[in-house]
């Protein structure tokens, strides 16, 4: 039988406070936890004809009401519909970031890749840009999740820099959503906007401690939480003109050339002619410029390599190059290098 909804607030408040307090509840204590403006005599009444359907019932002459089986009953379907609402809801506002965040990252691939392209026209140079690295240790944003199948569970991890990373984890033992959003309040509560150096033996032991009976998933969840933020497939260097190389007869060599071609396709060796150089500048906003055996790659022993970084956000960085001859044109090179990092600089603010 569906209730009116004063009557269903009434046997609410019933139930609220007698879980609080074990006692009988009365009229007058109802007509001060309520928001019904009713007089102790209407909810006299009210509950009268909730004792009568069988939802509440007197324990004793003129004492208070306390919830029957049936009471309980309506108030726990009435929770969890309330509760699978709210993460419905929390699913669909998740996704809807999800979505927005891929777009994001999308768009901001292919700027870096444009970007690559356009300095290449620019200079007649070889030019490579690097994706953001967070020099403090990447950050969680937040954590969704979900039941996928009947065992498994959707681990949905975003990152700072937009960094999205999904993953399932085969569950051993059986939950119910209501436990997945228990889980959700505490991954979110405790893990929000730290790295994975702090993410500490004794906030872990805190977390699993709050799970009770589900501490070993708690666990698993940290563990792909952890390897989502130490992964280091998500640093890409993106390079454009390498072609640019042979218009230079000191690089057009054969050997010569296809010692820097090789530079060029192969990531370990970008990141060291790059991330490098950026970690040891102190001021990010020096050019920097490295002739021939300043570099740390042999292959390029004979260019020389002019770098800039960029900003997403504090110590979210990344790196612009450009390659070319020993005798290539600095003044030119440092000028593009300076009007694009400023433009990167200003397109990823205005994005915050």
């Amino acid at each position: 039988m569906e209730l009116a909804e004063r009557k269903l607030k009434i046997l609410n408040a019933v139930i609220k406070n007698y879980l609080e307090t074990g006692e009988p509840v009365g009229s007058r204590t109802i007509s001060k936890y309520t928001d019904l403006n009713l007089s102790s005599a209407t909810i006299r009444n009210e509950m009268a004809d909730l004792e009568e359907m069988g939802y509440i019932v007197q324990p004793h002459t003129s004492s208070g009401r306390i919830p029957t089986d049936m009471g309980y009953r309506l108030y726990v379907d009435n929770l969890m519909r309330e509760k699978e609402t709210e993460l419905n809801k929390k699913e669909r506002e998740l996704n809807e970031v999800q979505e927005f965040l891929n777009d994001k990252v999308e768009k901001v691939e292919e700027l870096l890749q444009n970007t690559a392209k356009l300095l290449a026209n620019n200079t007649n140079y070889a030019t490579m840009i690097t994706t953001p690295i967070n020099h403090r240790g990447r950050r969680l944003k937040f954590i969704q999740l979900s039941l996928f199948e009947e065992n498994k569970l959707l681990c949905v991890i975003v990152a700072e820099g937009n960094i999205i990373k999904n993953r399932i984890i085969t569950l051993k033992e059986t939950i119910d959503n209501e436990t997945v959003l228990k889980l959700n309040i505490i991954f979110n509560t405790s893990l929000n906007g730290l790295s994975l150096e702090e993410m500490n033996i004794g906030l872990i032991s805190k977390m699993t401690g709050q799970a009770a009976e589900h501490m070993q998933l708690v666990r698993d969840i940290i563990d792909v939480v952890g390897l989502a933020l130490a992964d280091e497939d998500d640093f890409k260097v993106y390079t454009s003109g390498t072609t640019n190389i042979f218009k230079y007869p000191e690089l057009s060599e054969s050997s010569t050339a296809s010692e820097i071609i090789n530079t060029f396709e192969e990531k370990n060796l970008l990141t060291n002619l790059l991330v490098d150089k950026e970690d040891s500048s102190q001021n990010k906003e020096v050019i920097q410029v490295y002739i021939g055996n300043e570099t740390s790659v042999q292959s390029m022993k004979d260019c020389s390599v002019v770098t800039a970084t960029y900003e997403i956000e504090e110590g979210v960085t990344g790196t612009i190059g450009i390659v070319g001859p020993k005798r290539m044109d600095y003044e030119k090179v440092v000028e593009a290098l300076k009007a694009v990092k400023s433009q990167l600089d200003d397109r990823f603010k205005k994005h915050d």
